[in-house]
């Protein structure tokens, strides 16, 4: 009766454009990779809106699974994950130091790539938690020569609590010698430290790829992300390809039919006159375009899944627009407010992340990192 009368007074909202995250996927692949590295901590990486799934309901569907620590990269990403995640967070980029004492530091570690910043939390706050990060062959950001870095830092050692070391794998999903080269740097440090008397650390470099490449035990734990969302990180070619098939995409967008017009043998639809229709035919409109997700370079190449009374693969009928994208629909029967599947978590279909992303010769992380964050999201 009370929500009888609340829908009366003021009826909920119906979103055109909807991001559905599938939560048993994400647990179920959880699992997987866990089975795959029974000995080691698999901890989720939350950054970049949670690859599109939305930070805020990744955090939630994962207080439901054994995880200890969720990853971010930056201190409005942690603002979410404080609220949301009931365990540890660890912060993997480096803050404007005037930030980090508006974190919370009972339930916070901290990834430290310079001599300042190790310094400042050493000056602010007694015994915060620091996971040294290493420049083992990325060479973008790290901590070059450990020997002189504990040097500068000797007299602020004391004062923080060194519990982990970090590096990152640069072709981790490639059978390279470099990745052989990375390790050796990594253990080399290992040694050093212990040398120092700094031991007993959680040990990662590996991300979803090292889960099913790098199988050394002496890793204390592994940072999953595009494996965690059920999108495998090798090629076809890859010895390690079909292990890493058994993962489950969790992402499904939806969009409705704002528009259904009939045009003539020889119009054109949208910018530029790029697409003309070579017979008479029905043209829909979804309000869903570039600023939403759908990269531009889709225009008339893309099929999405028109799901109206019979279900069927419409072409995108030319530019994708800001926020409107045009299909074809033949003669089709299709009305307003007719579902359309923009992206489906079926790794066959047209309009899967990895079908849409070899399209147009991106990688999947372009295409889930690009979906508007303001889109309405449900678990399911």
């Amino acid at each position: 009766m009370i929500d009888w009368l609340r829908q009366l007074v003021k009826p909920e909202y119906e979103p055109l454009n909807q991001v559905e995250i599938i939560k048993q996927n994400i647990l179920d692949n959880f699992s997987y990779l866990q089975s795959l590295a029974p000995q080691q901590k698999i901890w989720p990486v939350l950054k970049a809106n949670a690859y599109g799934h939305g930070l805020k309901e990744m955090c939630q569907i994962l207080n439901q699974s054994p995880a200890e620590m969720v990853v971010v990269d930056s201190f409005p990403e942690a603002q979410i994950a404080y609220r949301y995640f009931r365990k540890r967070i660890l912060i993997l980029s480096e803050l404007p130091v005037a930030a980090y004492r508006y974190t919370k530091f009972s339930r916070t570690e901290f990834c430290v790539y310079n001599v300042d910043t190790f310094k400042y939390l050493a000056r602010y706050h007694q015994q915060a938690r620091v996971h040294l990060f290493l420049n083992t062959g990325m060479n973008r950001e790290g901590i070059d020569d450990l020997n002189s870095f504990l040097a500068a830092v000797k007299t602020d050692l004391p004062k923080l609590k060194i519990v982990g070391l970090a590096s990152h794998l640069a072709s981790a999903d490639e059978d390279k010698i470099e990745n052989i080269k990375q390790q050796e740097k990594f253990w080399a440090a290992v040694e050093l430290l212990k040398a120092q008397r700094i031991d007993n650390l959680v040990l990662h470099l590996g991300n979803s790829a090292a889960i099913f490449s790098t199988p050394d035990k002496r890793f204390s734990a592994f940072r999953a992300g595009l494996a965690l969302y059920g999108y495998n990180p090798f090629v076809q070619s890859s010895q390690h390809y079909l292990v890493a098939q058994k993962l489950k995409p969790a992402l499904r967008i939806t969009s409705k039919i704002t528009a259904v017009r009939k045009i003539a043998a020889g119009e054109h639809v949208s910018y530029n006159q790029s697409y003309e229709a070579s017979q008479a035919t029905n043209i829909g409109v979804i309000p869903f375009g570039y600023f939403e997700g759908l990269d531009r370079r889709f225009s008339n190449q893309a099929e999405l899944r028109c799901l109206a009374s019979h279900p069927f693969y419409a072409k995108i009928a030319g530019r994708v627009c800001m926020n409107i994208t045009a299909l074809e629909l033949g003669a089709n029967p299709v009305k307003l407010g007719d579902g359309v599947e923009v992206i489906s978590p079926d790794n066959l279909a047209p309009n899967s992340i990895n079908n849409l992303a070899s399209l147009i010769n991106t990688i999947p992380y372009e295409i889930l990192v690009r979906i508007q964050s303001n889109i309405h999201r449900e678990i399911v």
